[in-house]
């Protein structure tokens, strides 16, 4: 059964930092396509930044890059989000994603992951 389990989420001023992680249990973790995603309220669940198809390759939201790196550990099966500089328009719940399946895919599109994380909330006061 697969996990995605984050955490890291909280309420931090503009221009703050924050770290998210994401552990990941019940797959290969090495192996498996991973993202960040978001969804402010009001609002549809958007790309925030992901490991692309080809090693190493990594896509970020144009909103969010400069600010945001994201990286994971395949020994630990975590993938963290480093948020720096961080805007009141960056307040959302933040998702965890997963592909699990050993394909190409396009990792800024949400329908390509099959695997979902709960969800932790960031929020960032102006």
């Amino acid at each position: 059964q697969v996990q995605l389990v984050e955490s890291g989420g909280g309420l931090v001023q503009a221009g703050g930092s924050l770290r998210l992680s994401c552990a990941a249990s019940g797959l290969t973790f090495s192996r498996s396509g991973m993202g960040w995603f978001r969804q402010a309220p009001g609002k549809e669940r958007e790309f925030v930044a992901a490991f692309g198809w080809s090693a190493g390759s990594t896509y970020y939201a144009d909103s969010v890059k400069g600010r945001f790196t994201i990286s994971r550990d395949n020994a630990k099966n975590t993938v963290d989000l480093q948020m720096t500089s961080l805007k009141p328009e960056d307040t959302a719940v933040y998702y965890c994603a997963a592909r699990t399946r050993v394909s190409y895919y396009r990792a800024q599109l949400s329908s390509e992951y099959d695997r979902w994380g709960q969800g932790t909330q960031v929020t960032v006061s102006s």
